[in-house]
């Protein structure tokens, strides 16, 4: 098996001007995010599962984690095992009958799985080096706010363009998602149906 990085859900970033959602994964003890473009039904899957929100009736993720239950599968990991032309893949590991197997998902149904059986998000070391960003790198050859008043600034700046959900961002996180989304305003916004994909 290749070596794999646990990650976890950072955030999940709304653009004002596109249907498309932002998954942004951060390596586990490291300062690499992998930014995942998802649409905005499965990014609204995920982020009902984060918060815990409870749901009169199963939703598709619900039903699917509802299955494996039934048939005593237990889940045991996601992994996001490689990017092909621009396209994330990935998958859903389990075990049943003392067997365990590989199911092939979309890295978004993956995620939003992963969360409600409380399992680990793995992500292949190539494609994180392929893939991630480490924005922090950019610190050092841009100045940061020096005063309260240009945090202010940058926060005003970022809510004209997008919203962070679920986590709230402090003002300790600010310089650091300032050069985030500069990167994110170089991607190209991929068509729904192309399916998850990351920076061109």
């Amino acid at each position: 098996m290749s070596e794999m990085i646990e990650v976890t859900i950072d955030n999940i970033r709304v653009s004002l001007m596109s249907p498309q959602r932002l998954v942004i994964l951060r390596e586990s003890g490291g300062q690499r995010f992998l930014p995942i473009w998802v649409g905005p039904y499965e990014a609204e899957a995920i982020t009902v599962a984060l918060n815990e929100i409870e749901i009169v009736r199963p939703l598709t993720h619900d039903l699917i984690r509802n299955l494996f239950g039934i048939f005593e599968a237990q889940i045991k990991r996601i992994e996001i095992n490689a990017l092909r032309e621009d396209i994330f893949y990935a998958n859903i590991v389990f075990e049943a009958n003392g067997q365990t197997y590989n199911l092939d998902s979309r890295p978004s149904d993956a995620i939003a799985i992963a969360v409600r059986a409380r399992v680990p998000i793995l992500v292949n070391t190539d494609v994180m080096d392929e893939a991630g960003v480490t924005p922090e790198a950019d610190l050092n050859t841009q100045s940061k706010p020096s005063s309260e008043d240009d945090v202010t600034n940058i926060s005003q700046r970022r809510s004209e363009k997008t919203e962070t959900k679920p986590a709230e961002v402090d003002q300790d996180d600010l310089g650091r998602l300032s050069i985030f989304e500069d990167f994110l305003s170089k991607l190209d916004k991929p068509d729904a149906n192309e399916g998850d994909k990351p920076k061109p």
